[in-house]
């Protein structure tokens, strides 16, 4: 593993105790404790706004091209943003293919807010061509790439198997998270009044998911940091960036959350002309302001358990937390209790709270040491057969 252009020896100690790194320092670690002083905390922390910088801004400039396009079409009126909302929510869950074969089931549905998507549609499938196409150039033409990436070629298939084994789940711990929350916009449809819920569900969907994309960006800084101190062979660094990454977590969570609540009343109008969508979404922001916090919080926590190689535990904990706990909850609270669009969210915050509550016992529980030999021992053996 590299570390800022330099590359650690593997046959390092892994474990060297701050006093004796860092015994020019006041009062450094006595007795073998551990212990971060302030120095490394900030330095860590430059290294992750640096990371996460960037990636936020580029997940909130792509995901912002949707919403814009919800927006305009929300404006159309009621039907125009339930059609929309379910027509994105039904091709997130069931994949394009199926939505090429039950398209004609949603032409009806669809109509009214056909002419303002079709244009939505063409605009966001042109910025991302474009965002590809310029992609491909920068990495063709940029220096930056002269040693990560020398054309195509058969070694690219080498040890194929072993990527499959990290992408696989990494993919299904993601795709069981978002199709949940598509799910509780499907299941608003069902709801008396459907227009309204679905709309009113859709924007809080939206709402989620742009404050998500700060998460997003958090969640892959840490997940970069603490694979690369792990495989550097330094655990003490890796739960060192996990510990300022939550702290950021929180306080970011914290400030996104206040002003979520202090712009309930407005939020709605980008939405909607309508004054029961405005009402309705004022009164969702409060549990919007709550599930932001804590999807920032697994996120983060995802993001290092990603570093750390658990992709299938993190998939299995997806599956309890929002199969097991967040649908059932949502349709309790919907259809049983009769709260109607906000029981269906606050199923989604039942299962955000089961998913955080696993993942910091996960990682209150991990043996630092042991994963940064286990991740010093796969660089070694990815060495050896290169």
């Amino acid at each position: 593993m590299m570390e800022g252009g330099q590359q650690t020896s593997l046959e390092a100690p892994l474990i060297i105790p701050n006093h004796e790194r860092r015994n020019h320092q006041e009062g450094g670690g006595g007795g073998g404790g551990w212990w971060f002083i302030r120095e490394e905390i900030w330095e860590e922390g430059k290294k992750q706004v640096g990371l996460a910088g960037p990636l936020i801004a580029v997940s909130l400039l792509q995901y912002c091209l949707q919403v814009i396009s919800l927006m305009f079409v929300g404006h159309l009126g009621e039907l125009p943003l339930s059609s929309a909302s379910l027509a994105t929510s039904f091709a997130a869950v069931s994949g394009f293919s199926v939505l090429l074969g039950m398209g004609s089931a949603l032409e009806t549905l669809c109509g009214q807010a056909y002419g303002a998507k079709q244009g939505a549609a063409v605009a966001n499938g042109v910025s991302n061509w474009l965002n590809v196409i310029l992609m491909a150039v920068y990495v063709k033409l940029s220096p930056d790439f002269l040693k990560t990436w020398t054309g195509f070629s058969r070694e690219g298939l080498d040890d194929v198997v072993g990527f499959l084994k990290l992408a696989v789940p990494s993919a299904i711990m993601i795709c069981l998270e978002y199709w949940s929350f598509e799910m509780v916009v499907l299941l608003s449809g069902l709801l008396p009044n459907p227009q309204l819920e679905t709309s009113v569900l859709s924007v809080s969907l939206n709402t989620c998911w742009i404050i998500y994309m700060i998460s997003v960006g958090l969640g892959g800084a840490i997940s970069t940091r603490v694979s690369n101190e792990l495989g550097a062979g330094r655990p003490q660094g890796a739960r060192l960036a996990l510990y300022v990454m939550v702290v950021v977590a929180i306080v970011e969570g914290a400030i996104v959350g206040t002003c979520t609540i202090l712009v309930r009343n407005v939020w709605g109008k980008l939405y909607s002309n309508e004054e029961d969508v405005i009402r309705y979404v004022a009164k969702m922001m409060p549990l919007l302001a709550l599930s932001d916090f804590l999807d920032g919080f697994q996120c983060v926590l995802s993001g290092a358990a990603r570093g750390c190689g658990w992709q299938n535990l993190c998939a299995f904990i997806n599956l309890g937390a929002y199969y097991v706990v967040a649908i059932p909850s949502a349709v309790l609270f919907a259809f049983v209790l009769h709260i109607g669009g906000m029981g269906l969210w606050t199923g989604i915050i039942c299962g955000l709270s089961v998913q955080s509550i696993a993942l910091v016992t996960v990682n209150l529980c991990t043996d630092w040491e042991l994963e940064a030999r286990k991740a010093v021992d796969r660089v070694q053996k990815t060495s050896t057969d290169c």
